[in-house]
């Protein structure tokens, strides 16, 4: 940590209350708070106080704050060649995109390199009308899927209505079992009832006019759902037997969230891995240390534009910045054994102690996720699940920071999120702070 000038951290705030226009916020009320630096799990105010980020910013410092690796990878690349357009061919670009589907798999041919997941997103869905010729988009009530055009308005939640203005978009209801729609009392009927539910809006809405069928594979804004036995592979066959196209979105739950470097890969969403026809990424295959997001693309669909033009082009595609970083993220990321340390750290460390505070606090009515991607569902009353107010989620962001630890919060919920790099000793500190601030919420 370099010297810090509290000066610079009240300049710093003055400057953005000045100038900065911030998302989704009414701008007034606004008091950010100016971080000076990182490093690893934690990061620094201007003031000298550290905090664990178990936020991971906005669920991407999956490596965490300034690994060496990354950064010295950016750095080497600013040496050589720091943009070119994305038509020319490029060395780091070419590393990146072999990594990356590596990871995916056999049935994965190419990648298209966007800005970030909401552009994967839009993307996507271009590729998916254009090689269906069919217009619908269909995705969940309870999702995220960006601030794009297209994207925004697949986006389930309250963002999508103000910004309405994309053609095509039908929602419908994913599995919670928590909080069910379909008056479910297990797993498995929730998940048989959601696929009964998305089958009947596919026959309804005409299978020949639907592109495309758009999941998180974990759903993470909308509260870390998992998805139940069964419905991963409910969806696959259903996209098989009315030739939609499936997309799953791993902007924040890809590149070791769940402790596998794609969620679909793993035991908890499925029996055996459910293989998507696209892929979309951002966050955690560079932990956000330069922009970059991308479409992960079947050989199928990329066969489709091997003599028909894609309509559709970035001026950073591919940028070399972000492509060193994405080969200096996963390069460390594969031999420092980062995505297994998710998976260790989650089953051993995260779940037990976070249902040890279930067990406590009357408060916590769920406790669900994997790796280093849980939510904890905060209720008034565990027999009705009323959610808390906003005013409560306020007040535990506030005794969490008082004492050292970077909540995120979203609608009812406090999401525990560090980076996959986190340490168990570092989960037990970050366990005693959740234990201390609901301790002084109740009180």
């Amino acid at each position: 940590m370099t010297d810090l000038n509290p000066a610079d951290g009240i300049l710093a705030h003055d400057l953005d209350r000045a100038h900065v226009f911030h998302s989704w916020s009414a701008q007034a009320a606004l008091n950010p708070f100016v971080i000076a630096g990182g490093s690893g799990s934690t990061i620094w105010d201007y003031d000298g106080k550290h905090y664990l980020d178990f936020s991971s910013q906005l669920v991407n410092t999956n490596i965490g704050h300034q690994h060496p690796a990354v950064v010295n990878a950016i750095k080497a690349q600013a040496d050589l060649l720091t943009t070119v357009a994305p038509a020319h061919g490029n060395l780091a670009r070419g590393e990146a995109a072999k990594r990356i589907l590596g990871l995916a798999g056999p049935r994965f041919g190419k990648v298209f390199f966007t800005n970030g997941g909401a552009d994967a997103n839009e993307n996507a869905i271009r590729m998916a009308r254009l090689t269906t010729g069919r217009d619908k988009v269909l995705s969940t009530y309870r999702s995220y899927h960006g601030n794009t055009g297209a994207a925004v308005v697949a986006t389930g939640d309250w963002r999508r209505v103000p910004n309405e203005f994309a053609r095509g978009h039908v929602h419908f209801f994913g599995p919670f079992s928590y909080r069910t729609e379909f008056w479910s009392d297990s797993p498995e009927q929730e998940s048989e009832r959601a696929l009964r539910h998305l089958e009947r809006v596919i026959q309804s809405e005409g299978p020949s006019s639907i592109a495309v069928i758009l999941l998180e594979t974990i759903p993470g804004t909308a509260g870390v759902l998992v998805p139940p036995p069964g419905y991963l592979e409910g969806v696959r066959a259903l996209a098989d037997r009315y030739d939609i196209v499936l997309i799953f979105d791993e902007v924040m739950c890809g590149f070791g969230r769940t402790g596998e470097w794609f969620a679909w890969q793993g035991s908890a969403v499925a029996e055996s891995p459910v293989i998507p026809d696209l892929i979309t990424f951002a966050k955690g295959v560079n932990s956000g240390y330069v922009p970059v997001g991308g479409v992960i693309i079947s050989e199928s669909i990329a066969n489709a534009f091997e003599h028909e033009v894609f309509p559709g082009g970035l001026t950073y595609s591919g940028h070399p910045l972000a492509m060193a970083s994405i080969v200096g993220a996963l390069d460390a990321m594969e031999s420092e054994g980062i995505v297994r340390n998710a998976a260790s750290v989650g089953a051993e460390h995260i779940g037990p102690g976070l249902a040890a505070l279930a067990e406590k606090h009357p408060m916590i009515g769920e406790v669900r996720g994997v790796g280093v991607f849980w939510a904890l569902d905060l209720v008034d009353d565990p027999a009705t699940r009323a959610p808390i107010s906003t005013a409560v989620i306020g007040q535990l962001k506030k005794e969490l920071k008082t004492r050292g630890l970077l909540p995120f919060a979203a609608d009812n919920r406090i999401h525990v999120v560090p980076p996959c790099i986190v340490t168990p000793d570092e989960v037990a500190q970050a366990l005693d702070i959740y234990d201390e601030a609901f301790t002084a919420v109740t009180a």
